[in-house]
Order: structure tokens, then C-alpha cells, then sequence
């Protein structure tokens, strides 16, 4: 074999190696991901670059507050990040002065100042499966999240992994707050 083809396929070997190496850590452990619109302010913005973190969930469930990435069921390509505010098993309520309610305790939340304008579904009690998580964005009065029908309750096996760290801007970059 001449030097030539031995360096070829040494470069190959490389490259295949690198792309699955790549396609493993994309597939099981890691994802980046940008935010697309204000649902998250104040927490995310809008082209924040986050890396989300498909491993965690494997190993242990979504906690309440988590920052969660789901697929949207009404399109193609398309992804939600919210944050998790109701566990399976739980029933979520949410009065007509905006206030959330958990099995009839009233939720104490330590980010955003926003008083819930709308209710949706959460209008009457909604009782989440043994897999189920409801879901609602930061700035609530401008959020399509659980409340919404096209939204819903999320299946635990649709969550692709937690906002973990972002990346961009560059002077903010650190740890997405996943509070408590």
C-alpha cells in the first residue's frame, strides 16, 4: 500500500470517527439550540444560543421549574422551551386573578412579576397523567404554552433535555436559572 492511500484512509478512519463521535453526542448527551421569540423573557431572550442537556432526564425526573425543550406537535422542526410548572399527578388551577394553583396550594414562584391575563384550559382544574407535565413561559401574557390546546399537557417522552447552559450572548453566558 503506498503512502498516499494509507494517509487517505487514516484521514477517513478519522473523520468517521469524528462524525460519530459527533452524531453520539448530539443524539444521547447535548444539543444547541436558539431561542426564537419573548415567551422566556426575563430569562431567555430571543437568539439566545443555549446548549440543552438530554442526559439528565434519562437518569431522573424533570423537577419542577426545570427549563425544558419539547417539539411543537403542530409543526415540523419546530421547538418549545418553557419552563415546567406543574408534576404529573398534580392538579394545576389558575383563578381569574392570575394566580397559580398546585393540588389547591397557591404556587410561589421567584421569577418573573407578570400576572397571568389568561387562564386557558387551567381555567378549570386540570389533573397532569403519571406522565404528564404542565408547562408555561416566563412572560405568561405572551407565552403559547400548556394553557393553549395545541400545547397541552407535555409526555415526559417528548421532552428532548433541560436548558442548561447559554452559550450566547457572550455576556451572558453561564447557567440557565432552573430555580429550586
Amino acid at each position: 500500500m503506498n503512502d498516499k492511500l494509507k494517509e487517505v484512509l487514516k484521514m477517513s478512519i478519522y473523520l468517521l470517527v469524528v462524525l460519530l463521535l459527533s452524531l453520539f453526542i448530539v443524539t444521547f448527551i447535548g444539543q444547541r439550540t436558539i431561542v426564537d421569540g419573548p415567551s422566556m423573557e426575563d430569562t431567555l431572550f430571543n437568539n439566545d444560543n443555549l446548549v440543552v442537556d438530554k442526559l439528565t432526564y434519562r437518569f431522573k425526573a424533570p423537577k419542577r421549574f426545570d427549563v425544558i425543550v419539547f417539539p411543537y406537535q403542530n409543526a415540523k422542526r419546530t421547538y418549545f422551551i418553557k419552563r415546567i410548572i406543574a408534576l404529573p399527578g398534580e392538579t394545576i388551577y389558575i383563578d381569574g386573578d392570575g394566580n397559580i394553583f398546585i393540588d389547591g396550594e397557591l404556587l410561589e414562584e421567584e421569577y418573573g412579576t407578570e400576572v397571568t391575563n389568561y387562564a386557558g384550559r387551567a381555567a378549570t382544574p386540570i389533573t397532569l397523567g403519571e406522565d404528564e407535565y404542565f408547562v408555561m413561559g416566563d412572560n405568561r401574557n405572551n407565552s403559547t404554552d400548556s394553557r393553549f390546546e395545541s400545547v397541552g399537557n407535555i409526555k415526559k417522552n417528548n421532552i428532548i433535555g433541560r436548558a442548561f447552559i447559554r452559550l450566547y450572548p457572550f455576556n451572558k453566558i453561564g447557567f440557565v436559572k432552573n430555580i429550586k
